[in-house]
């Protein structure tokens, strides 16, 4: 039996590691492409851009599973491997949301530094609508963590008819 692949993308600070982990407690397969891997990092930098290493990507894709799958990642090339994936889930939340999770985390330091945040909300700007054009589902990221937990697993497991 083949099982969905799912994609779930965003900026930093909507949720997705916290989804992720959720969503493995729930017996879906997770991959937080941000972690290692079993064979290593699932991304490699590139003229200071982190990258998916698309074969291992593939290879991960590839294999088959019981449960469904998702994978959590933003970089500049997971639009390569789009097609291999049955929904791309984008979790978004407004500006002032984005950098008070950022300011308030305790899990990732990313985002402390008045540069980093100047980062994020250039990306906000300029990546997050590259995303959104990509994406299969938007979900609002500022709604209850078992709101959108419950939405990524819909369509994790494909009863969605979105």
């Amino acid at each position: 039996m083949t099982h969905r692949t799912t994609l779930v993308t965003g900026m930093s600070a909507t949720g997705k590691s916290t989804v992720l982990r959720a969503l493995a407690g729930l017996g879906c397969d997770a991959v937080d492409t941000d972690e290692p891997g079993p064979d290593g990092a699932w991304i490699e930098t590139v003229d200071g851009e982190p990258l998916w290493r698309l074969d291992r990507i593939r290879a991960l894709l590839d294999q088959p599973r019981s449960q469904p799958l998702v994978v959590q990642g933003t970089v500049a090339n997971q639009g390569a491997l789009y097609d291999r994936f049955d929904a791309i889930v984008l979790l978004s939340a407004p500006a002032d949301v984005i950098l008070e999770r950022l300011r308030t985390r305790t899990t990732n330091d990313f985002g402390k530094h008045a540069d980093e945040r100047a980062q994020v909300l250039r990306d906000l700007a300029e990546v997050e609508p590259l995303l959104r054009a990509g994406a299969t589902h938007e979900i609002d990221a500022t709604q209850p963590l078992d709101v959108v937990v419950a939405a990524v697993l819909t369509i994790a497991v494909g009863s969605d008819r979105a």
